[in-house]
């Protein structure tokens, strides 16, 4: 009789990964795991305890697994930390029942439900029948979601009501996407095969009266139920949500005051290119307001969309092999228009597990048929090349030699996101931004950052704005006066800034992993400059550091200045 071989912490976590995606289908669609194709996950609070009783489950079976011969090896003991971190983080969620009040307008259950229909694969009548399937079973998803919420209005844990008012116009859009009756499913679905042209048109109605279902009950139910509530969270639930998006727990008063620090920094640098652009100007954004008339545009938003796609091209062309070394599938990257009623901000979504579904970033028009270039040039080397498109694919490519927990469902927010700005950085130092346009357009996005660092923070923890300060000085922080501070020091239009603090006030802790993971990349880059001295080499650590798959801050310079 052969022996049983005990697992091992990676063995442990793809295990984990397996479980998971029975229990949450929406996460096995973004894996490429075809199966999860026709179902959406149980979205009601026993939906949300089967995962959480997954979550203590895998971490009893980690504490075995990390007794074993061969655990303490990197490789073992790097997935198992980041296990460990991840799934006592979610816990901690779990149990102070956050999920009872998972109102946003970007990250919501029902904001997942929708999204993962852009990423199902859609190439023949086999997949198309599984959609159908898949939208046969929104409404029993939202009927979960709504069961949550009602019973957090039950135990008054209410979500904020800037978030909910901002959802319940989301809902509408999605369910009237073109202003003519037709919702967001019915038109997705349009894109079917004839052959199921009934069972799709059927299947979405009945996905579309969902949403229409919904969007009255937030609206005449909920919202009234939480008017009145903080849109603000404090100091305990605030923490609780930094462990969860960025993997450490942080010093949040040294934080508040990093990010002061950087808007000091950044504000000269941008004065010195904003009198490149218009001289005199009043303010660096007084220049980035002419450049919105007079700058280099894109004109057409099929137009816009082949431009990023030229862009993400090129930077590909003129990095690999000099600053990466990019496998094959790696080099494909696609640039595509975001769904109506999406966030104002961009975004990407990972390729599959096999690469059969690429990489892809997502524009938001708002609307828009006219795209400055300034405003576009480095978000796109944030989103796709070198941000974060090399690093997320780079870890599906090497996923077989670490773990498909570390290669994805692992992801921390401010490993993957300060990458994603210290790719723009990097861009900045290869040579890529000497036009003034693109150079401001580069500094006002690194401002948005560090202010995202100091509005987050002070307006959660309502901290005292410092004496030195431009802006308000003594005062207390709100989020009236963090919108205002947004505003003034930003590029971005009006709709945007409404939108991204509604995203800060219903992701709390998220939007500072930007540039504390930024930071935490820097450090671990120059410890290891330190280390190797003249042996560093920028592109052997790109990909050392690429393919070590997702960290916390707490493990991130530490394993970084290693390599």
């Amino acid at each position: 009789m052969s022996e049983i071989k005990s697992p091992l912490p990676r063995e442990v976590a793809d295990a984990y990964v397996d479980d998971l995606v029975a229990l949450d289908p929406i996460t096995g669609t973004f894996l490429g795991v075809k199966e999860s194709s026709s179902r959406l996950p149980d979205l009601s609070p026993a939906g949300e305890e089967a995962q959480a009783e997954l979550s203590r489950t895998t971490l009893l079976r980690l504490a075995e697994a990390e007794r074993l011969p061969g655990a303490d090896s990197d490789i073992e003991r790097r997935c198992a930390r980041l296990l460990r971190e991840r799934l006592t983080a979610g816990l901690a969620v779990h149990e102070a029942e956050e999920g009872l009040r998972a109102v946003s307008n970007l990250s919501s259950p029902a904001h997942a439900v929708r999204q993962v229909f852009t990423v199902t694969p859609a190439q023949s009548e086999e997949d198309w029948a599984a959609i159908a399937e898949r939208l046969r079973a929104v409404p029993a998803a939202l009927a979960g979601y709504r069961e949550s919420l009602a019973l957090g209005l039950e135990k008054k844990l209410y979500g904020g009501p800037r978030a909910t008012a901002t959802f319940v116009q989301q809902l509408g859009q999605w369910a009237d996407a073109d202003g003519a009756g037709h919702g967001w499913f019915e038109q997705y679905a349009a894109a079917g095969p004839g052959a199921l042209r009934s069972e799709l048109d059927a299947a979405a109605r009945s996905a579309g009266e969902a949403v229409v279902a919904l969007r009255d009950w937030v609206r005449d139910v909920y919202a009234p139920a939480v008017e009145g509530a903080p849109d603000v969270v404090g100091r305990e639930r605030y923490g609780r949500w930094v462990r969860y998006f960025n993997g450490t727990d942080l010093d949040l008063d040294e934080a508040y005051a990093y990010g002061w620090s950087e808007y000091h920094r950044l504000l000269g640098e941008m004065r010195t290119e904003a009198e490149k652009i218009l001289p005199g100007a009043e303010t660096p954004w007084v220049a980035l307001a002419h450049l919105d008339r007079h700058g280099t545009h894109i004109e057409g938003v099929d137009e816009v969309q082949r431009w990023l796609q030229s862009l993400m091209d090129e930077a590909i062309e003129k990095l690999d092999g000099t600053h990466f070394d990019l496998a094959e599938r790696v080099r494909r990257v696609e640039s595509r228009i975001a769904p109506p009623g999406s966030a104002a901000a961009p975004y990407y979504t990972p390729p599959s597990d096999d690469f059969t579904r690429p990489g892809c970033t997502w524009l938001p028009t708002m609307g828009q048929t006219r795209f400055p270039v300034y405003d576009l040039v480095s978000t796109w080397y944030h989103e796709g090349v070198p941000g974060h498109h090399l690093q997320l694919a780079q870890w599906k490519h090497v996923a077989a030699d670490l773990s498909r927990y570390q290669a994805g469902v692992g992801m921390v927010s401010a490993n993957a996101e300060g990458w994603a700005l210290y790719a723009e950085r990097l861009m900045d130092e290869l040579g890529f931004l000497t036009d003034p346009e693109r150079r401001l357009g580069y500094l006002d996005a690194q401002m948005m950052r560090a202010a995202r660092v100091i509005i987050d923070i002070g307006m959660h923890l309502e901290l005292t704005i410092p004496g030195d300060s431009p802006f308000h000085p003594g005062e207390r922080w709100t989020p009236a006066l963090a919108q205002e501070f947004f505003a003034s020091h930003s590029s971005r239009p009006a709709d945007f800034v409404e939108s991204e603090l509604t995203r800060y006030l219903s992701m709390p802790g998220q939007a500072i992993g930007y540039k504390l993971g930024e930071r935490a990349w820097l450090l671990g880059r120059e410890k290891a400059r330190e280390r190797k001295g003249d042996a560093f080499d920028l592109k052997t650590w790109h990909m050392a550091a690429l393919s070590q798959g997702s960290l916390g801050l707490d493990d991130l310079v530490d394993e970084l200045a290693g390599l």
